[in-house]
């Protein structure tokens, strides 16, 4: 339940800071402002940061239009499941090919 909640406040957090306008907000406040977070969640309890992750899926359903996206790709946007499979080479691998994929 929790990790729900957590969920919601950075998405809220994460979609201010991407969507938001240029001339409402200074871009290089916004990119600081991802990489703290990028290091916080890093930090993060492996088992509760993968909940975290699941749920991110989960909530991206509340969010509409761009917003929605945003969401469901905080994982990725922030190499979450790369930091739960750092001391897994194969998953790595896996996450690699992924990434190269979608890109």
């Amino acid at each position: 339940m929790i990790a729900m909640q957590i969920a919601h406040i950075i998405a809220d957090y994460v979609v201010f800071l991407d969507l938001t306008d240029d001339d409402e907000l200074d871009p290089d406040i916004a990119v600081k402002m991802m990489e703290s977070l990028a290091g916080q969640l890093e930090e993060l309890d492996r088992g509760f940061l993968r909940q975290l992750v699941d749920a991110f899926a989960v909530i991206a359903a509340d969010y509409s239009g761009e917003a929605q996206q945003v969401v469901r790709d905080i994982p990725y946007s922030f190499y979450l499941e790369e930091v739960l499979a750092a001391d897994d080479p194969v998953r790595l691998a896996e996450l690699d090919a992924i990434r190269e994929a979608r890109e």
